[in-house]
Order: C-alpha cells, then sequence, then structure tokens
C-alpha cells in the first residue's frame, strides 16, 4: 500500500491547511507532502506576488505533476476545494494510486455557480477584469460561504491566514464555458485510480449538490460521502477527527 500522500490545499489557502490532517495521517505511519501552491508561499499580509492574477490551472497541475513524477512510488492525491480540482487533473494524467477529494471545486461540464457561491464571492465577480488579477473574498464572504461552522474567534484566525489566489483561476472554474483553453475539462473515461469524493451538508461554496455530480462524473471508481454538520472548512471544524478517520479507513481499503 502506499504510504505516502500528497495534501493540495485550496484557494487563498496554504499548507498550514492540512496542519491537523498531516498530524493525523502521520500519527497513523503515512508520509505527508503538502507543497504550496505556485505564488502561495507568501504572509498573508504580503502584497500578491507578481504574475499571480494571471496563474491558471494548469500551471499548478504541471508543477504538481513534477513533483509527483519524482516521487519513488506512487502516491495517495488528496485535495481540498480547488485542490481538490487539480487532484482530477492529475488523476486524468495517471497519476497517484488513490484520489481523494474533500468537498472539491468542479470541472468543466457541472455547473457550480449556485446561488451560496456567488454570494461567497461577489466582491471577486463584481470587480471587472477579475479574470487577471490577484484576488481575496472579504471577511464577510468567507464567514458566510467557507467558516460559517466555526466560532467567531476562530474564524477571525483562518481568515488572517488567508493569501491571495489568481483571479485567471477562478474564471477558469466558475467561467468554463468560456474559457477558450478548457482548463479545467477532464475526460473522465481516463481516471482509473479509486476515489474518494467528500461533501458536507453544510458547504456554500462547494455545495453538496455540485459535489455529488462530481462522483457522478467518475462512476463506479467513486465512492461518495457526506457528512452531515459540516461545511467547507472540513478540515478543521469540530468534529474534523471523525471525517479523517473515514478517509484514512477508505485509504487503508483502496490505496493498493
Amino acid at each position: 500500500m502506499s504510504r505516502t500522500i500528497v495534501m493540495i490545499h485550496g484557494m487563498w489557502g496554504t499548507h498550514a491547511n492540512w496542519r491537523k490532517y498531516r498530524d493525523f495521517f502521520e500519527g497513523r505511519g503515512y508520509t505527508c507532502v503538502v507543497p504550496d501552491l505556485r505564488h502561495h508561499d507568501v504572509p498573508p499580509d504580503a502584497p500578491p506576488p507578481a504574475g499571480l492574477g494571471d496563474t491558471g490551472i494548469e500551471d499548478y497541475v504541471d508543477d504538481l505533476e513534477a513533483l509527483i513524477r519524482a516521487m519513488p512510488e506512487p502516491p495517495v492525491i488528496m485535495g481540498h476545494s480547488m485542490g481538490g480540482l487539480i487532484a482530477q487533473l492529475l488523476a486524468e494524467r495517471g497519476l497517484g494510486k488513490a484520489i481523494v477529494l474533500m468537498t472539491p471545486a468542479s470541472p468543466a461540464g457541472i455547473n457550480a455557480l449556485k446561488l451560496s457561491v456567488i454570494r461567497s464571492t461577489m466582491s471577486i465577480q463584481s470587480s471587472w477584469g477579475f479574470w487577471k488579477k490577484p484576488m481575496r473574498i472579504t471577511f464577510q464572504e468567507a464567514c458566510y460561504g467557507i467558516l460559517n461552522l466555526l466560532p467567531p474567534a476562530e474564524q477571525q484566525q483562518a481568515y488572517a491566514a488567508f493569501v491571495h489566489e489568481s483571479g485567471r483561476a477562478a474564471f477558469e472554474i466558475g467561467y468554463w464555458p468560456f474559457d477558450i483553453n478548457r482548463s479545467t475539462s477532464i475526460n473522465a473515461a481516463k481516471v482509473k485510480q479509486p476515489m474518494l469524493v467528500v461533501a458536507a451538508t453544510e458547504d456554500r461554496m462547494t455545495p453538496a449538490v455540485v459535489v455529488h455530480k462530481v462522483a457522478e462524473k467518475y462512476g463506479k471508481n467513486a465512492t461518495y460521502m457526506e457528512f452531515a454538520g459540516h461545511s467547507h472548512w472540513i478540515l478543521e471544524e469540530q468534529g474534523w477527527e471523525a471525517v479523517a478517520g473515514a478517509v484514512e479507513s477508505w485509504v487503508s481499503r483502496h490505496a493498493d
């Protein structure tokens, strides 16, 4: 069984988003590789790195493909939110022993712009030219769409760690019909690895109804789990240990 897990963070995130999962899985004998996506290894209060706004999903995928191909054995690939979409794209390239998607962003062909998603990102979508600029949602939007089940003090702490994200990446995910490069398009027939798809009933950024369609895209390869009383911030909110335990149980059975 593969004992290495590559953990991929989501929008506005860094490797620190996986701190609880990293400790959990390393405590069970796994080796966890937790990279920062391109231009994300900066202090949250720093100016956005040059080139971030025009960095695309394929740039993130290319970077991680190089990392994974240099490993001595194929790892389990685990992604959260946008990291879940990146994990799907890596799977299409034949990478990974098994794939775990935690409240993942959806690929082209699945309409993810539900009302709660629009409300969670309105400050970005109402800014002309956001698709070529660095961007970050407001604290109020983060509390509504991502951190909605955290106590106020933890909301403040979590948001303070958010970094800027690529407007181009956001455009490629949310407005895929207008992306001439089809950056988030995935041929499900090329995905042979077993896949776990995790949804949360209180998720407003990647609603469970959307995540379920992600699982359906991969047919019999995918196992769908939906957790009640959890939101998009499923990696850290109260009760995360039970979710992590279910994920580890699946990984232990499917990573061969």
